[in-house]
């Protein structure tokens, strides 16, 4: 009996502290990208400034069974295609990857917007978007834009001006209509992870984007 409380107290003692403080480094992380986009993103696309590009992030078009539109691919297509409606945007960087056969972000989110009216000659793909962290530095150092409006839902939107800042790209969120919580509940977890990830790129790794390449120029 008492070996088996001075076991129990043994593991509370190692593995207590390393949870509280996982659970401060999410804590820590999550609040800090949301202090920093406070006031850069926006529900209303009325009181959004004008930029001349937007910065579509990517995501899949469908689900796990690749039947079912992925609503985040639907919301932000709605997004990016208001943007360029009401004449917040000229043009659209679309930034994702490219996974399995038939896996195409950039390309599924391009037709899309051009069946629903937005000409080819204002779109361009970037097709090395592997992640968020290489899709913002792509967009300043490879495709030279030094002013964006980022399109996504918020909580992405946030994690995705917190790089922007850091490497000095000016950048402003326009937030697509987000998903039901049920839905969005995984991807929130998944969330807070991406923005202890994001510190440690940052911060610690100093982690470069998968392809960097030499300068695009668009536009």
């Amino acid at each position: 009996m008492i070996e088996k409380l001075l076991n129990r107290r043994i593991i509370v003692g190692i593995y207590l502290p390393f949870v509280m403080l996982v659970c401060l480094a999410l804590f820590f992380c999550s609040y800090k990208v949301s202090k920093e986009a406070k006031g850069k993103t926006f529900d209303n696309i009325n009181n959004l400034p004008h930029n001349e590009f937007g910065l579509l992030l990517g995501t899949c078009k469908t689900l796990k069974d690749r039947k079912t539109i992925n609503p985040f691919w639907k919301f932000r297509v709605e997004a990016a295609y208001n943007l360029w409606k009401s004449k917040k945007i000229d043009k659209l960087l679309i930034s994702g990857d490219i996974g399995w056969h038939g896996y195409d972000e950039p390309q599924d989110l391009k037709d899309a917007l051009l069946q629903m009216g937005v000409p080819d000659s204002v779109i361009y793909c970037d097709f090395a978007g592997f992640r968020t962290h290489d899709s913002v530095i792509r967009c300043l150092k490879v495709f030279g834009k030094k002013k964006v409006t980022i399109i996504s839902q918020k909580f992405h939107n946030e994690r995705a001006l917190f790089i922007a800042t850091f490497y000095g790209l000016e950048a402003v969120g326009y937030n697509a209509q987000d998903v039901c919580f049920r839905q969005n509940l995984r991807t929130s977890i998944r969330e807070q992870l991406a923005r202890v990830l994001l510190f440690l790129d940052l911060y610690v790794l100093h982690t470069k984007p998968h392809v960097l390449g030499k300068r695009v120029f668009i536009g």
